[in-house]
């Protein structure tokens, strides 16, 4: 095989994008081969602006058994992505799936499980992991010149919102749409980018608001608390309601401390570490001589075209995967841990009681009395499609 057909199941903002730039060859070795997508009026767009060579379909079934593809990406509401992903893993297909992973790990778990039955290539549109600023910030962790992690603290306030975009869409903000708020809307990308570059933490306490500062019924503002195995705290702050924002992304450790912002990764390198100055030091008020480093960053960011490079060059020549599907788990399970502490007002340990939290979930569906009616309710929970 030297092109990967590809079916693009969602044809929305997202999945449109995609369909352009492998339409443009911007992807090599890629084809697009079909599209799917149960909403009649981007039935009618593709008919009118995709080449004849694409086949057009309403419902992932025919897609699957159609033979028109070797591959999918996954670009519908957050709901369907394990369900269609194990599909696709049951008709050989590999599949590229946007993020979240999914809404609650339970089903993400079955759908890893799907996975590893397979030799199927997949992956996970974590498309930051391709900012060489955050694998430069995972390399100093991972090799040790920060020494032992201290602290994390990531500010991520810049995903301002607006009501009418609230307003654009009928699953956009409820818990049987969407499964949640900023944290699965916005966030998946940084709880992601969080656990690959520190760890994974062992418990969590947070404090979400739902529709602090917007009328929806999840949340929009949150604030986390995390420890993790060796007594190393984190803090993780979102909003969707603050204008202007930060992004700024802070690691304490025993060598120093990095501070990623502006996109720009500053590192304060201490010539002896801290533990080893605070055993040794015998004054009043002295401190570890500190450097101020300019770390150099080589690479450009790839994004979404490059997650799409990468998975492509995985299935044609066993390239190793930037962001594999079965990681998709970490950062849900943290989001999930998160809703989770604040639904029961309580410390939540990780991993996460799934039972009890997908109870919790299906409450917050039941009991809903937020209505839209824009456009249709998308939820596997309800059996609704």
């Amino acid at each position: 095989m030297d092109k990967v057909r590809i079916g693009i199941i969602g044809i929305g903002n997202m999945g449109t994008a995609h369909a352009r730039y492998i339409l443009n060859g911007e992807v090599a070795g890629a084809k697009l081969g079909a599209v799917c997508d149960t909403d009649p009026e981007r039935i009618k767009w593709a008919k009118q602006f995709l080449s004849d060579d694409v086949k057009i379909f309403d419902n992932t079934d025919d897609l699957f058994k159609s033979g028109s593809v070797d591959a999918i990406m996954i670009a519908t509401p957050h709901y369907d992505h394990p369900t269609i992903a194990i599909g696709a893993f049951e008709h050989n297909l590999h599949v590229l799936c946007e993020k979240p992973a999914g809404v609650y790990t339970k089903q993400v778990r079955e759908m890893n499980e799907a996975a590893e039955k397979t030799d199927r290539v997949f992956s996970m549109m974590y498309n930051q992991r391709t900012n060489p600023i955050y694998q430069k910030v995972r390399d100093l962790v991972q090799s040790g010149e920060l020494g032992e992690i201290k602290r994390t603290i990531w500010i991520i306030t810049n995903w301002y919102r607006s009501q009418s975009y609230y307003d654009s869409g009928g699953w956009r903000a409820t818990w049987a749409g969407e499964g949640g708020g900023v944290l699965l809307n916005q966030d998946p990308h940084q709880l992601d980018l969080w656990q690959w570059m520190t760890g994974m933490p062992k418990r969590v306490r947070a404090f979400c608001a739902f529709g602090k500062y917007h009328d929806i019924e999840v949340e929009d503002d949150v604030t986390a608390y995390v420890e993790y195995e060796n007594g190393a705290t984190g803090l993780f702050v979102t909003s969707t309601g603050e204008a202007p924002g930060t992004n700024r992304f802070e690691v304490s450790a025993d060598r120093g401390k990095l501070v990623v912002e502006r996109d720009k990764l500053t590192f304060w390198r201490l010539r002896t570490p801290e533990r080893q100055f605070n055993r040794e030091y015998k004054g009043a008020f002295g401190q570890p001589e500190c450097w101020e480093c300019d770390i150099p960053i080589r690479g450009v960011e790839t994004a979404h075209k490059g997650i799409t490079q990468n998975w492509v060059n995985a299935i044609l020549k066993g390239e190793e995967l930037i962001a594999p599907g079965v990681e998709g788990i970490k950062g849900l399970e943290i989001s999930n841990a998160m809703h989770l502490s604040t639904w029961i007002d309580d410390w939540v340990d990780i991993p996460v009681d799934e039972e009890l939290f997908y109870t919790e979930l299906k409450k917050r569906i039941d009991s809903s009395t937020y209505v839209k009616t824009e456009k249709r309710i998308v939820s596997d929970l309800d059996g609704t499609y």
